[in-house]
């Protein structure tokens, strides 16, 4: 499993995709909250990050199927699947060492925005007025909401060959996994259900979380949401192996 782990989160910083990718969601992100009126800290006028939790999921709707895509769409295209999946690995290792790989890359994405929290807490008056708490769960909620959609993206790598298609797949999966039970819960007829359409759905829980208030069902259902995902993706190579 740890070869290959190694062999793929290698071959993404060996290729420019990674670097571009995660450059350009610091630079949008930096943006967002810095310097455009709508969204800037600075006209908000409070040290909070609570803008820039928000607007994140977003942000990974597109960074995240772009590392993603090319998990096992390129093993398809370059003809080296099939030697893959005869390796002495079982479905599960590989699935899980693309998951993982593709995981630490979104954690490197995040640990650069870092800086904003330190920013905000020296901009602060007094100087460190800042709620940690609520950042330390928000954070905690981004890398949870990063790991679902990354199950998402390996899923969505592993039934097509072409990276695009599986950079639209992830990127459609994701936003209706964040937004989709939220819009379906109005619609006339399952008001009467509501509640229960928009439990089923990520933003619910990445919000309970972003309080700063850890709930073990908030846990189990983020861990549940990414096994699915990835016992999908395994039902799907193993079917081929």
């Amino acid at each position: 499993m740890y070869a290959v782990f190694k062999r793929e989160f290698f071959s993404f910083l060996s290729s420019m995709v990674a670097y571009i990718t995660i450059g350009i969601f610091l630079l949008v992100s930096g943006l967002l909250l810095w310097v455009f009126p709508d969204t800037s800290i600075l006209d908000y006028g409070y040290a909070e990050l609570s803008g820039f939790f928000s607007l994140v999921p977003y942000l990974f709707m597109f960074l995240i199927p772009a590392i993603t895509m090319r998990s096992f769409a390129e093993e398809k295209r370059e003809g080296t699947f099939e030697l893959l999946i005869t390796r002495p690995v079982t479905v599960w290792q590989i699935v899980f060492a693309k998951y993982f790989a593709s995981l630490v890359l979104v954690l490197f994405a995040l640990i650069p925005t870092l800086v904003y929290y330190y920013s905000i807490s020296k901009l602060g008056f007094p100087e460190g007025n800042i709620d940690s708490g609520a950042v330390i769960g928000s954070y905690i909620g981004l890398f949870l909401l990063g790991a679902s959609f990354t199950a998402i993206g390996i899923f969505a790598s592993s039934i097509t060959k072409n990276q695009v298609i599986a950079f639209v797949i992830c990127a459609g999966l994701c936003a209706f996994a964040f937004l989709g039970f939220d819009y379906s819960s109005q619609i006339t007829g399952f008001q009467s259900i509501e509640s229960l359409i928009v439990n089923l759905g990520i933003n619910q829980h990445y919000t309970a979380i972003s309080r700063g208030v850890l709930d073990t069902r908030d846990l189990m259902y983020f861990i549940t949401f990414s096994f699915l995902f990835l016992l999908l993706t395994s039902l799907i190579i193993g079917g081929k192996k």
